[in-house]
């Protein structure tokens, strides 16, 4: 809703004194180029710029946009720099707190101070994920005859949460995770600000670093972790902020781990080390100080994934596929979530029966190759598809197995180098025992004879 008298007078308080609003707040950008990260929502001519009034205008007015990204990346941010950059009339109303009495309070004055004085106005909606599909409805006359213009802001995907009409009439703008370089150069900005620190207290590296971790992409909570930490600095008569400080303060240990040097690999190998070692255990705590050190959800997954086939295999045929389902919730997810999937795929994997035959074989067909043992492929085996083909040999004598009672075919596959080799020795633990009957059994009756 728009400021009533207390609201007026707690925003001229903050203007006199700014430091009794939080860091976060303070250190707002007032400016679109002042905005850490989201480059590819802020080039010249896109909706952004527009609503702040740059560009040169004509008959294509601001459209309606839908802020999507996780917490702390922005969203809120972006609109506080509409509402400060733009000539328009600005009302923020939070999907929290309003319903449709209030939507349609600001949709009548909307539509006041357009006939009576010309004047557009916009109305960030935040949450919009909280309102109800009668609640959402109430905005599409505002936003299809732009008596308003909308900034919707969502951490949910707005194609399950959002309603199709109200997609339909607005942009779609995706904000990105921020790097840990987007939220370093903004606790460096707060450290140096007027607005912010004015240079009291300094930020060792390792500090810095473990305020990062603590952040995971959150602008917000880096900002709040560091004005609590430079505020008990102070209060110390210290001139930077430790980092035992910082642990006091956040009441966060920090965990020992470089994601660029040796740490990094050394705790990844020790994870699945583990989990072919079946402890499930201490696959549970490698995994855990990868995650509270800040390591790539990614990566962690691209790891599971490549044990499933390299440790487990047709032992427990089910563990790839969790894996890769793994890796792609994480993907669509990311932390802290994630940090409940990773841990589901990590316990399956380390309790699921182990089979590194599919590693092995790969790997003895593959030196074989690379040893030159290739031959060429036997003629009945050759495409024969081609005119000219039969003239060649192609495909003469091929038995095709489907016209056998038991499917199969007692013909020579492999080239006459490598007719006998073997290279699948299958272990009979778990799954995989049977897919070693299958073996035994085919092999017999394709009429090998024993390397």
């Amino acid at each position: 809703m728009e400021p009533d008298l207390f609201t007026a007078a707690a925003e001229e308080r903050q203007e006199k004194d700014p430091t009794t609003s939080p860091l976060a707040v303070r250190m707002r950008p007032r400016t679109l180029d002042e905005v850490v990260g989201q480059q590819h929502l802020l080039k010249p001519g896109s909706p952004l710029r527009r609503l702040v009034g740059e560009g040169v205008g004509g008959p294509a007015g601001p459209s309606s946009v839908i802020l999507w990204g996780p917490p702390g990346t922005g969203k809120t941010t972006l609109a506080y720099v509409v509402s400060k950059a733009t000539n328009k009339r600005f009302v923020e109303l939070s999907a929290i707190t309003a319903g449709v009495k209030e939507v349609r309070t600001v949709i009548d004055g909307a539509r006041r101070a357009s006939g009576g004085y010309g004047q557009e106005t916009v109305l960030f909606l935040d949450e919009i994920h909280r309102f109800s599909k009668a609640q959402q409805d109430s905005l599409l006359p505002a936003v299809e005859n732009r008596w308003v213009t909308l900034i919707a802001a969502t951490t949910e995907n707005p194609y399950f949460s959002v309603i199709s009409p109200l997609l339909s009439r607005s942009l779609l703008l995706t904000l990105e995770p921020l790097t840990d370089d987007d939220i370093r150069g903004l606790l460096r900005r707060a450290l140096a600000d007027e607005r912010g620190l004015k240079e009291a207290v300094g930020l060792p590296e390792d500090t810095e670093d473990h305020l990062l971790r603590i952040a995971g992409g959150d602008a917000r909570r880096a900002l709040t972790a560091l004005e609590a930490a430079a505020g008990a600095a102070l209060d110390k008569g210290e001139t930077e902020i430790s980092l035992s400080t910082l642990e006091e303060t956040v009441d966060r240990a920090a965990v020992k781990y470089d994601r660029d040097g040796d740490q990094h690999y050394d705790v990844a190998s020790a994870l699945i080390k583990s989990i072919r070692g079946s402890d499930v255990d201490a696959a549970l705590h490698y995994l855990a100080r990868m995650i509270e050190a800040g390591e790539d959800p990614r990566f962690i997954a691209r790891r599971l994934m490549i044990s499933a086939s390299e440790d487990i295999g047709l032992a427990d045929p089910n563990a790839l596929p969790i894996a890769v389902a793994a890796a792609q919730a994480v993907a669509m997810i990311g932390f802290p979530e994630a940090a409940l999937t990773l841990s589901h795929a990590t316990i399956t994997l380390a309790l699921a029966p182990k089979s590194n035959a599919a590693t092995t074989a790969i790997g003895a067909a593959l030196d074989d190759v690379r040893k030159g043992l290739a031959g060429p492929v036997p003629a009945h085996l050759r495409d024969s598809h081609y005119q000219g083909a039969g003239k060649l040999g192609h495909g003469k004598g091929y038995v095709y197995p489907h016209d056998l009672a038991e499917g199969i075919a007692a013909q020579q596959y492999a080239p006459d180098a490598l007719k006998d080799r073997e290279y699948y020795t299958p272990t009979r633990h778990g799954a995989e025992a049977r897919y070693a009957d299958a073996v035994e059994w085919t092999r017999k009756h394709l009429g090998r004879k024993r390397s």
